[in-house]
């Protein structure tokens, strides 16, 4: 058996919760919106500061905004 490690997260819902953009909360971080986008649908694994940062500006921890699972898959 190998597992598979999943970094979910909750920004797009965080995002609407405060009615922010993808570019605002790009610039509160100091990332391109791109890299916004990337991480919300889980393509880009920031990196712990990033993360840090972005849990930051929602006044919430690092775990509110990102949750990971490492998933068992059966051979």
């Amino acid at each position: 058996m190998s597992g598979t490690k999943v970094l979910s997260n909750r920004i797009r819902v965080l995002r609407a919760e405060k009615k922010m953009t993808q570019k605002e909360l790009a610039e509160k971080v100091g990332v391109s919106r791109q890299t916004i986008i990337s991480t919300e649908k889980g393509n880009y694994t920031p990196s712990l500061i990033l993360a840090f940062d972005i849990a930051d500006v929602f006044n919430v921890r690092v775990d509110v905004v990102f949750q990971y699972e490492k998933t068992k898959e059966n051979l």
